[in-house]
């Protein structure tokens, strides 16, 4: 590995050189050591860079290599602990459905008693938010509400495309969209 401290700078860099600086950082980077971002700015630089101390300075900061012991060690413990991941996944609550209405009518969510889904959440507004059938898709809209709507995590704002299979959001209450 090239060293700033060893590496005169007015050294011209060949191609040889340049091919082995980013072959540093590629393996920098699919070790974990160099972010994505990192690498390719810094593959950019090395092939314009033009001295030795340039490309010495592309490697000054990445970490040594993690001896191989320790990933096979990480592995093994990983997999470990896996049977107790599953079996707390397991054990916790399941997401209720929301099932899909049939027919193109608008389908209202929200805490008033007169809402087509009806949920008793605080955190649910009194008309939180409206499934609509728009052409051959679903279409979820926010009516404005306190806490928002999400879908898969997204705000769903003035109009989202659902299909099953998604996670809907009003307030806190969660529910996995079937048809």
């Amino acid at each position: 590995m090239l060293s700033q401290d060893t590496v005169p700078p007015e050294l011209r860099a060949s191609d040889e050189d340049r091919d082995k600086v980013i072959e540093e950082l590629q393996h920098g980077s699919v070790d974990g050591r160099l972010s994505n971002d990192t690498f390719l700015e810094r593959v950019d630089l090395a092939l314009r860079a033009r001295r030795m101390g340039e490309l010495a300075g592309l490697l000054g900061d990445l970490p040594p290599p993690a001896p191989p012991g320790r990933w096979l060690d990480r592995s093994v413990t990983w997999c470990a602990g896996l049977g107790a991941r599953v079996q707390r996944a397991w054990q916790t609550p399941r997401m209720p459905t929301l099932v899909l209405p049939r027919g193109d009518r608008v389908f209202v969510i929200g805490r008033s008693p007169e809402c087509d889904l009806a949920l008793p959440s605080m955190t649910v507004s009194w008309r939180h938010a409206e499934l609509r059938r728009a052409a051959q898709e679903w279409v979820l809209t926010d009516l404005g509400s306190t806490n928002g709507t999400r879908v898969n995590g997204w705000h769903a704002g003035q109009g989202f495309i659902v299909r099953p299979g998604d996670c809907v959001t009003f307030g806190n209450a969660r529910f996995l969209l079937a048809e």
